[in-house]
């Protein structure tokens, strides 16, 4: 009986072991990217929860040999997480909401109303995008020191002798209104994403309901509102991070009570108080430990909020795309 040894395809085994390849190099990519990017939050974790004798010790990497909350404890004292917190959701929800809404109204207008000014309004919107706020933080801070409702308090200076003037900083109010009139914290990005979703949507849908008598504001809440779902998920995420992690603003707006982001930073000047019982030596290694607390309970919140929603986030980016 003789036996015949297929023979091999040579184009079919290089591609297999090119595509076997390909798997490996990507997983190695992957696995390097994936350590990068949890390499700093690994380590914030690992060093909040240690001694400062841990710090110390050469032979602990990761895991503390002295695991304690001792360093969120001494962090609450100084700055105070609770307070910092509530002054945080109190200064970004409302603000959050408004930017949503305004957002789908004015990137509504610019998609599908057509009128002489569009264009150079637009420019202004993109304008807003590209220059930082930077620019115009004395203008700003006078704006809200001084503020006199959009020139009333002028007009009433004509009859009292001096302008009526309110003092806004250390309030909300000046993330509220800036929010309001689209300039607030990337306000120009999202009504420009609101913008390009509310261009790539048919106009079918719209003519139909101007045909059945629909007006423009009853045509937007009855047919575009009920399929903005997947843009609002992604406004409201960047909304939330930026305004969570806003420092910039903040810091000039609020004077006494901070929001978490600036509190962080002032805890490095109140720490020397609380850490006195320590060694001098050693001072700077538990202060560090301390401020590694603290930066460890404001990233967490938002860790939280994405490892929830990262799956609707990405549905939402790949739907709402970008249309040109």
């Amino acid at each position: 009986m003789k036996f015949s040894i297929p023979k091999i395809n040579q184009t079919k085994l290089a591609n297999q072991s090119l595509l076997v390849i390909s798997r490996i190099l990507r997983a190695i990519f992957l696995l390097g990217m994936t350590y990068v990017l949890l390499y700093p939050v690994l380590f914030l974790a690992s060093n909040a929860f240690s001694d400062y004798m841990d710090k110390l010790d050469p032979t602990v990497i990761w895991i503390p040999k002295h695991p304690t909350l001792k360093n969120f404890i001494l962090a609450d004292q100084v700055i105070g997480f609770a307070s910092s917190i509530w002054k945080t959701l109190t200064m970004m929800v409302p603000s959050v909401l408004i930017q949503v809404v305004v957002s789908l109204f004015v990137g509504y207008g610019f998609a599908r109303f057509k009128f002489k000014e569009r264009e150079l309004l637009f420019s202004f919107l993109i304008f807003t995008i590209i220059v930082p706020v930077q620019t115009i933080i004395i203008p700003l801070y006078v704006h809200f020191r001084f503020f006199n409702f959009w020139g009333l308090g002028n007009f009433l200076a004509l009859h009292t002798g001096e302008p009526l003037t309110f003092n806004l900083l250390n309030t909300n109010w000046p993330f509220y209104i800036l929010s309001a009139f689209g300039v607030g914290i990337r306000s120009g990005l999202y009504i420009f994403m609101a913008r390009q979703f509310f261009r790539g949507m048919p106009v079918e849908l719209e003519e139909a309901a101007w045909v059945d008598g629909c007006g423009p504001f009853r045509t937007f809440f009855t047919i575009m509102v009920p399929n903005v779902g997947s843009i609002v998920i992604v406004i409201t995420l960047f909304s939330i991070v930026w305004h969570w992690n806003d420092y910039f603003l903040s810091v000039m707006f609020f004077v006494e009570e901070y929001p978490l982001t600036v509190a962080v930073t002032v805890l490095q000047d109140r720490l020397s108080v609380l850490t006195q019982n320590i060694r001098p030596e050693d001072m700077a290694l538990a202060q560090s430990a301390v401020l590694e607390a603290a930066c460890f309970v404001v990233i967490v919140p938002l860790l939280i909020l994405y490892i929830f929603a990262q799956r609707y986030f990405t549905e939402s980016i790949t739907r709402t795309g970008i249309v040109g």
